[in-house]
């Protein structure tokens, strides 16, 4: 009979899926890049409209729903719960784009009254997230920049938080895709060719029993 190594034990669980964070970062950045030429008012057409929207939808909702539910079958419930809860605020996207296009606009007092709620989620896991990365806290303080401009805007009623909240889309579209491009291109080089900071904080270490 063989001797069985003291070590042995259960063999660690196996993810059933690939990581899939970039799947989600990179839907995210398409469907911002699909938003941009509207926010900086160049694209305010009702074709430009419908345009945005599916990209939205097939893009923003679909690849971060996809990327949300595989991560939280992976276990990963800070990461499945902000990409499956964004994949809804992308089909809102969606629906609003949809309706300018038909030249109906959403009622301004229910859209503030999510942005607000959106606003607390927000930063509440902007803070989750700087216990990983200094860049994953930055990503999420532009989405808590870019929703505190909307808010600020409905309800000033000024056109001065646009440029704001242009910037704001093409800055997180920007670190979505770098975060995706630093998950891909690492692993495969097998070095950090777009390299990551550390952690923002430092978690407390676990009580002793």
């Amino acid at each position: 009979m063989q001797n069985i190594p003291a070590s042995a034990g259960p063999a660690a669980p196996v993810n059933p899926f690939a990581e899939p964070t970039p799947l989600g970062l990179l839907g995210l950045a398409v469907g911002c890049a699909a938003l941009i030429p509207i926010a900086f008012g160049h694209s305010l057409t009702p074709a430009a409209f419908r345009t945005a929207a599916f990209y939205c939808l097939y893009f923003g909702a679909g690849c971060q729903f996809i990327a949300g539910l595989m991560s939280l079958a992976n276990k990963n419930l800070l990461g499945g719960t902000l990409f499956t809860t964004f994949a809804f605020n992308w089909l809102m996207n969606y629906q609003t784009l949809s309706g300018y296009a038909e030249g109906r606009a959403p009622d301004p007092h229910i859209v503030l009254s999510v942005d607000v709620i959106f606003l607390v989620i927000f930063v509440v896991l902007t803070y989750a997230f700087g216990f990983f990365s200094k860049l994953l806290f930055a990503f999420l303080l532009d989405i808590v920049v870019l929703f505190s401009c909307r808010i600020l805007k409905e309800l000033t009623h000024s056109q001065a938080f646009a440029l704001p909240i242009a910037l704001a889309t093409v800055a997180l579209a920007a670190i979505a895709l770098y975060l995706a491009f630093a998950i891909l291109v690492n692993s495969a080089a097998g070095r950090p060719v777009f390299p990551v900071p550390g952690p923002l904080f430092t978690p407390a270490a676990p009580a002793a029993h």
